[in-house]
């Protein structure tokens, strides 16, 4: 059996600070995979995520890894001790780049034969699985398997001319089958995981199966407490399957640093893993490498590493059925405000910092990811527009659990053990002064004031959240979420960016 990674890095750009190493603030180019490099040998991470999803891809990394660091990779056999996995994009859904997944798939068998070249003969197969973002159906993902048997691996048996085959022009294409692995990124498919994984086991016949459990779009879609609900209810799913099939299913989970987007930081990794018992592979993303001292770094990734992995809570029905009507209740709160607040998160969005060479995902080009009837940045910009304006999204929606029972609330803290622990790290960076200044800026109704009202005084005083930090970092941060709001409606954008960039430091993250 193969090793199944506990640690993925990845590719996101989350991170405030930019690595020594970099040649530029957007890591690009060759610093993408000279930063694969470090990822395994300075940081210690099983795996790396190469991302062909919205963004210009280099599909000769396998060849540049192996021919710059042929010591390193000589004792750590790409394939076998180390993991290199790529994230297509998805053809469905991204129309502008479904040439980008068919040229990604094509650069498989290229891995192939430079890996046949490096170690000799049958040692490993360099790249077998691909990740699918956005799968919503079986079918999607089982294309995804098919085209590669297919389109790829067996045009070496196309006759060209005269008893002449693709075979005795290029030779034998390896390898003959890849494996899939689905990103479950919207609510109602990962609450529905079974049966996107069943349809697949029964069409391919996977000796095991790793399944990719999204954090930050749901929650960003439909809140922090139903993106977290959404998980643990497709974590219960998936272990009942694999049960049920005698079928072992590796569930990975994609989180970032700061409480919306997963919490996994060098400072909290104990409580995430706390948090999702039964996930086998975390998410290393940039702001956990490059925000957090090298040693604390490390340390926690080989903590992860070495970490026993528990068994997830399997949820009885009625278990299941609360926590689905708190998902869609919280949506219901939640989604109403974020349409409300859309123009001023896509305008501070525009100022953050860059720190990747990602492709806009607006209009034509890819998929603007929206919340109800609204465009909405990327995940990132969206949590760092509204710290940046002193709102945290954690606090959005959370009124809603005022609908709950007794016995409904019991569930819901049985499920979300870190909720409080989540919310109150979120509530520092909470400015009261916000209200008035957003509502000056970009015209936010009364209406809208009033409800995040509602959810902070529910925050304070049924939670027991203490809105507004008392530490220094806290306080610079407040301010200076003040400060960035008046430089941006006097238009000073150099000093609004600066602010940005400013409290991006504090947080850790830029989002």
């Amino acid at each position: 059996m193969r090793i199944i990674p506990r640690t993925m890095s990845t590719q996101h750009p989350d991170n405030a600070k930019v690595p020594e190493w970099a040649k530029s603030e957007v890591i690009e180019g060759e610093d993408e995979v000279k930063e694969a490099f470090l990822a395994y040998s300075m940081y210690g991470v099983h795996e790396v995520m190469w991302d062909a999803e919205g963004k210009d891809v280099d599909t000769h990394v396998v060849r540049k890894l192996l021919s710059n660091y042929p010591d390193y990779f000589r004792e750590h056999i790409l394939g076998k001790d180390v993991f290199l996995t790529y994230r297509l994009p998805n053809p469905k859904v991204e129309g502008a780049d479904r040439k980008v997944f068919a040229e990604t798939m094509e650069s498989i068998p290229i891995t192939y034969d430079l890996a046949e070249k490096f170690y000799g003969n049958g040692i490993t197969v360099p790249v077998f699985e691909v990740i699918l973002p956005m799968t919503t159906s079986n079918l999607e993902i089982i294309s995804v398997a098919r085209y590669y048997e297919k389109a790829v691996a067996n045009e070496d048996e196309l006759e060209l001319y005269d008893g002449v085959k693709v075979k005795d022009l290029v030779g034998e294409i390896y390898p003959k089958v890849i494996e899939v692995i689905p990103l479950v990124e919207d609510r109602d498919s990962l609450q529905n995981i079974d049966n996107i994984v069943e349809g697949y086991y029964k069409v391919i016949k996977p000796k095991y199966m790793r399944v990719f459990l999204a954090r930050s779009d749901p929650a960003m879609n439909y809140g922090m407490i139903t993106a977290v609900l959404s998980v643990k209810i497709a974590l219960s799913e998936l272990y009942k399957l694999s049960e049920s099939l005698n079928f072992e299913i590796y569930p990975i989970i994609g989180v970032g640093s700061l409480p919306f987007r997963g919490h996994l930081s060098p400072e909290n990794y104990e409580k995430v893993l706390e948090e999702y018992k039964g996930v086998y592979t975390y998410t290393i993303q940039s702001a956990f490498k490059y925000d957090y001292d090298y040693d604390k770094v490390k340390s926690a990734i080989s903590s992860i590493n070495n970490s026993r992995i528990g068994p997830a809570k399997i949820l009885e029905k009625y278990e299941e059925d609360v926590l689905r009507k708190i998902t869609i209740l919280y949506t219901e709160r939640y989604q109403p405000i974020i349409e409300n607040l859309a123009n001023a998160i896509n305008d501070v969005s525009v100022l953050l910092p860059r720190r990747r060479a990602r492709k806009l995902h607006i209009g034509l080009f890819g998929y603007s990811r929206s919340a109800g009837k609204v465009s909405l940045p990327r995940a990132i910009s969206f949590v760092g527009s509204l710290y940046s304006i002193g709102i945290p999204p954690e606090l959005i929606g959370i009124s809603s659990l005022s609908n709950l029972d007794e016995k409904e609330w019991d569930i819901f803290k049985q499920n979300y053990v870190n909720f409080k622990h989540d919310l109150q790290t979120a509530a520092r960076f909470f400015n009261w002064e916000s209200f008035e200044l957003i509502k000056d800026i970009w015209k936010i109704s009364e209406d809208t004031i009033a409800k995040i009202k509602e959810d902070i005084d529910y925050a304070e005083s049924v939670i027991g959240i203490k809105l507004g930090g008392i530490d220094y970092d806290s306080r610079k941060h407040i301010l200076m979420s003040s400060l960035f709001l008046l430089s941006f409606k006097e238009k000073i954008l150099q000093e609004s960016k600066k602010y940005l960039y400013e409290m991006a430091l504090i947080r850790r993250s830029l989002g």
